[in-house]
């Protein structure tokens, strides 16, 4: 079945809401404490879509993947690992729907998020992922990004990873 892509809307919170619980809890059954998680609930849901661009995958008009962008420089990135770039998008909240991982939807939902960046436009793609087990590098890393470096932010390793536009 094919996907489709649109931006998300305040009234998706609750789908996004509960992709991004079910990502977390499986998260959490496979890797345990070698992970690292944020809170997740509906404010921090909303909030995200007040300050970002939210791109969702649907399938048969339910949402299986979200990726969240905003050009607002996080705070566990710093710059000089970085490309300098006229404008950033920084990627978070990459989920896919755990039944569907390895199945080639958090790709096409990236190169789908490669073109929504270049409208924007934006001149880089950029990304921190946790650097353990549960780190998602390699997965960036098969859809076209670059390790550019690596540090610990608040005693979290973290991997830095760019694409340039």
């Amino acid at each position: 079945m094919a996907l489709s892509f649109r931006l998300a809307s305040n009234a998706d919170i609750a789908a996004l809401l509960k992709l991004r619980l079910a990502v977390d809890a499986d998260q959490a059954e496979r890797y345990g404490d070698r992970r690292w998680s944020t809170t997740i609930n509906e404010r921090s849901v909303a909030r995200g879509l007040k300050a970002s661009r939210t791109l969702v995958a649907t399938r048969r008009g339910r949402i299986v993947a979200a990726v969240r962008m905003e050009t607002k420089k996080p705070w566990a990135i710093d710059l000089k690992y970085f490309t300098p770039a006229k404008k950033a998008v920084y990627l978070h909240d990459v989920n896919v729907e755990p039944r569907s991982q390895g199945s080639g939807i958090g790709r096409q939902l990236l190169e789908r998020a490669k073109t929504v960046a270049r409208e924007w436009p934006v001149d880089a793609m950029r990304v921190d992922t946790y650097d353990g087990e549960s780190g998602a590098a390699a997965f960036y890393e098969k859809c076209g990004f670059e390790e550019v470096g690596r540090t610990t932010y608040r005693s979290v390793p973290l991997v830095y990873l760019e694409l340039v536009l």
